[in-house]
């Protein structure tokens, strides 16, 4: 198993799509989370990010106090996207170029494969979730130095809360996007359904419930989206007012986060289930 990590980590590694994917993650966190709050602030006029907030909470959202809310604050949504296409490229990957039978004649055998690409797919995730927040950080010092703002940070246990939270989201869609690669034996595939459902069916269907059938509220509740926002709702504390799209106050934390781990061992162990009965070419 060891040997078979190790070598799942080297090929994560020279994965150009892997970095690919981190960097527009990382990017899209730092506009949201601090360009275009800072532009609103700095010049005075509203954008999508400020609009109806007083200046002062604008500028107190991006200071070091919260910048646990700045890291995860986009993965329920489009950086949980990304994770699934993650996952779904490096599994999916493997039936697509065949190398999987390859792999398959150096001795490990087929679960102890996916394993390892499971651990290394979680490690690389830690390493997401750690470069985000730490350009996140330097960010929130670099505008609290600016404006003169407190350098107040989280509690060591409210930061490890937190990013312990946003690696569970991540990792969820991550073993969606590759139980998904396992079942169709692709990429392509995998990654558009996942991506639709992140970003339309699953909104869709919750705004339908709410508005429409109020009654069916138990089945937008189950849904690995909603929660994973609850998740990071509870996990920041952020008001309901100013929280980004997808995270809301849905179920209770410990709820979400005991739904978010029956996922991931239930895509989990489908994706070994299909992996050890199917043919692999």
């Amino acid at each position: 198993m060891l040997g078979s990590y190790r070598a799942e980590l080297l090929k994560l590694r020279k994965r150009s799509a892997v970095w690919v994917l981190f960097g527009a993650g990382l990017v899209l966190s730092l506009i949201f989370g601090y360009l275009l709050p800072y532009l609103g602030y700095a010049t005075g006029d509203e954008n999508p990010q400020t609009d109806g907030i007083p200046r002062a909470e604008v500028l107190r959202g991006m200071l070091p106090e919260r910048v646990v809310d700045n890291t995860i604050g986009g993965y329920p949504i489009f950086a949980g996207a990304l994770a699934l296409v993650l996952g779904a490229i490096v599994i999916g990957g493997e039936y697509t170029w065949g190398t999987l039978k390859t792999v398959l004649t150096q001795r490990p055998r087929r679960l102890t494969i996916l394993g390892a690409q499971f651990l290394a797919l979680g490690t690389m995730i830690a390493l997401w979730v750690l470069g985000i927040f730490a350009a996140c950080a330097l960010c929130s010092i670099g505008i609290a130095a600016a404006e003169d703002g407190p350098a107040n940070w989280p509690g060591a246990g409210d930061l490890a809360q937190g990013l312990a939270g946003g690696w569970l989201v991540l990792m969820t869609w991550c073993l969606a996007g590759a139980v998904l690669a396992v079942a169709f034996r692709n990429v392509a595939l995998p990654i558009g359904l996942g991506v639709v459902w992140i970003l339309g069916i699953e909104t869709l269907l919750a705004g339908v419930v709410s508005s429409l059938l109020p009654s069916l509220d138990w089945l937008s509740d189950a849904l690995p989206g909603t929660n994973a926002g609850s998740l990071v709702f509870s996990v920041t504390g952020m008001a309901a007012a100013d929280a980004p799209p997808g995270v809301r106050d849905a179920v209770g934390g410990g709820r979400a986060l005991l739904t978010l781990i029956g996922y991931c061992a239930v895509f989990a162990v489908l994706a070994a289930w299909t992996t050890r009965r199917r043919d692999v070419t």
